[in-house]
């Protein structure tokens, strides 16, 4: 039998208070009843902060050691969330195909439930500063910087390569939710880091290989 979608439901049980914190809205995507959630699920859920909230949940997954092609897919999805924050759209776009693309409960719920209070942590001490990172221009960069995380994060290395990716990504999220641009430079520090150590990571292997072959 079909389960029936979020979309389907009544608003009253899909749809949290606007002013609902980070780890409000996760902690309800985690407990929703269905085995499986999809895209458009949690697009409804997100409502009007769908983009920032997209950002935290498509780096979440690789804060923890997760297998192929997770890491792959979230990549793919958030280089195209990132293009449309850097060219100015006020509300996400994704074809229908991928609206109905799944991830299982379970993987969110785990991933929810190791986030959650760090992301508590983070909301009590974070608040509105910074706000160089509030403007429509600001966005757009900040959405050419995403960009950048994501196309490191399809080619990450496993574990070494991933997780400072996928915590950055979290964080530059975050401070854009919660309107605390502290929080984003942070989240553009740990990528630094990140995207260094794939760097050293690439060129390790090249080095390796071509050791072999002289």
């Amino acid at each position: 039998m079909r389960r029936p979608s979020l979309l389907s439901r009544s608003p009253s049980k899909a749809l949290l208070s606007p002013k609902a914190r980070t780890s409000e809205v996760l902690s309800s995507l985690a407990m929703q009843p269905s085995e499986r959630l999809t895209v458009g699920d949690i697009l409804l859920v997100l409502r009007g902060r769908a983009f920032a909230l997209l950002v935290v949940m498509l780096g979440l997954p690789n804060c923890l050691p997760m297998p192929p092609p997770i890491p792959f897919v979230c990549g793919l999805l958030l280089m195209l969330v990132a293009a449309q924050i850097a060219a100015g759209l006020s509300a996400p776009w994704l074809p229908r195909a991928l609206l109905r693309r799944s991830i299982p409960r379970d993987d969110m719920s785990r991933a929810v439930a190791r986030a959650l209070p760090t992301l508590r942590r983070l909301e009590r001490w974070s608040r509105p500063r910074v706000t160089v990172f509030h403007s429509a221009l600001a966005m757009r960069v900040v959405g050419f910087v995403l960009l950048t995380l994501a196309l490191a994060l399809i080619v990450a290395a496993p574990i070494v390569g991933q997780i400072p990716l996928g915590l950055a990504v979290c964080l530059v999220g975050l401070g854009l939710v919660e309107r605390d641009g502290l929080v984003v430079i942070a989240g553009l520090v740990v990528g630094s880091i990140g995207i260094a150590l794939n760097v050293g990571f690439v060129y390790a292997i090249i080095a390796a290989l071509v050791s072999i072959f002289d």
